[in-house]
């Protein structure tokens, strides 16, 4: 059963008045009353969310209802293969029930605390992924923004009372192609039209060179004021951009050799996506600041956190930085189960074969449709070749018609990015699946 609001009702409120002695308006605190009637159709859902919700996200029209491991189900009962993972989000399967368990039994004890005390189960969590990951602290957050938001924070900090960069003059460098959210901070760094155009003016201090370009790095890191280099690994948003062999380690090199922090996103690029625990592990690199979101929870709530040494992250002082539910003690187990799933289950080494099974399947469809095939682990792309026919969105929408869920990306782009728990004879299916839309083309 559906629950809904009472369209008589929806229609009455709110109950707007003047008042006789400020002049302004009130709005009357009655809630709408709700009845339930029949479950809804998907173009009834799509309705519904267009009426009353913000336009700010254009939809593949699916109205999902249920998701379990690699599976997603919508409200007609028709089953699909996840090969978005809700960016990432859900790296462990949709519902693991581990994940589940924890979460369930975490909840009905204690939900949140806030920090303004302590709580029993923080404190093990922190043990537990610093040691995993090397550093001396964590700064939990909510959303992948915010740790980011958090990074440059602590960046600017450490620029100050580390550095000695003068006050006010500290610059972060960020790579072209860059996507970390949507805040004002972040789309002050983004050079996609999309994510800035209208909403100036921007956050001073943030300045982009060219990604993959290690000599245009080099140039801007000789400014003495800059504190950071921020930078993803592997640019997911962008289109899966993977960079050459060797430039992660070549940021290492010159981030220290300039005494810059380099600030390693990897919020989608993290926690086994890409065949390793980290995508820096690729080469071997040690980043000065880590951020990690989304697989965290298990795609259960937003969760993030922000990783660094003692000389950076407790330059930060009680009442500089903070959020209410940051360390929220209801998922806090969660974490912790998330990381014995993806040691357990040996998500990084499932992600690595079976990505490379994937690139290789994929390499074999038509090249006047799909001109390129890329990625690392189960963060993968291929590039539409457009035409007056079809799109990458066009494709995606066959593609849900043949049981597969994908998103396109920058118009022509196409992620591709099931759950880590796939096996093989699965992704085989996927592959079938996609060759069968491309080829129907």
């Amino acid at each position: 059963m559906i629950v809904k609001f009472s369209r008589r009702v929806s229609r009455a409120a709110p109950v707007l008045s003047r008042s006789l002695y400020s002049g302004q308006r009130s709005v009357s605190t009655a809630a709408p009353k709700l009845k339930v009637e029949r479950p809804l159709t998907s173009e009834e859902i799509y309705a519904r969310e267009d009426k009353h919700g913000a336009h700010n996200y254009h939809p593949l029209p699916v109205a999902l209802e249920r998701g379990e491991g690699i599976h997603l189900w919508d409200v007609d009962g028709n089953r699909y293969y996840d090969f978005l993972s809700a960016y990432s989000a859900v790296n462990q399967g949709h519902c693991h029930p581990k994940i589940i368990a924890a979460l369930t039994a975490q909840s009905s004890k204690l939900t949140l605390t806030s920090r303004a005390f302590y709580n029993d189960v923080l404190g093990a969590y922190e043990e537990y992924v610093t040691n995993m990951f090397g550093y001396d602290k964590v700064l939990p957050m909510n959303t992948g923004v915010e740790g980011g938001e958090t990074a440059c924070k602590l960046a600017r900090k450490w620029a100050y009372n580390v550095k000695g960069v003068p006050k006010n003059k500290a610059k972060i460098i960020f790579a072209d192609g860059n996507f970390w959210g949507r805040t004002m901070a972040a789309i002050s760094s983004s050079n996609d039209p999309s994510s800035y155009e209208g909403f100036g003016p921007f956050m001073p201090g943030f300045e982009n060179v060219p990604f993959n370009d290690t000599a245009a790095l080099e140039i801007a890191l000789q400014d003495p004021n800059v504190a950071a280099f921020m930078v993803e690994p592997i640019q997911g948003e962008a289109g899966v951009v993977v960079p050459e062999l060797g430039y992660l380690t070549k940021v290492r090199e010159l981030c220290t050799k300039y005494n810059v922090l380099w600030i390693a996103d990897e919020v989608q690029t993290g926690l086994a996506r890409t065949g390793r625990r980290l995508a820096v592990d690729h080469e071997e690199v040690r980043p000065d600041v880590v951020i990690l979101g989304k697989a965290l929870s298990g795609g259960t709530y937003p969760v993030s956190a922000v990783l660094c040494d003692d000389e950076i992250m407790l330059t930060i002082k009680p009442g500089e930085h903070g959020s209410t539910y940051g360390g929220k003690s209801c998922g806090l187990p969660v974490l912790l189960v998330y990381f014995q799933v993806m040691e357990e289950e040996k998500l990084s080494e499932n992600a690595q074969r079976m990505g490379e099974i994937l690139r290789s399947e994929l390499q074999k469809l038509p090249k006047d449709i799909v001109t390129t095939v890329r990625g690392k682990g189960l963060l993968n792309a291929i590039v539409i070749k457009e035409t007056k026919d079809y799109d990458a969105w066009k494709v995606c929408l066959r593609l849900r018609d043949n049981g597969l869920l994908a998103k396109p990306t920058h118009g022509d782009i196409i992620r591709l990015a099931p759950p880590l728990v796939i096996k093989e004879d699965e992704l085989r299916e996927c592959v079938d699946i996609v060759q069968k839309t491309i080829l129907s083309f």
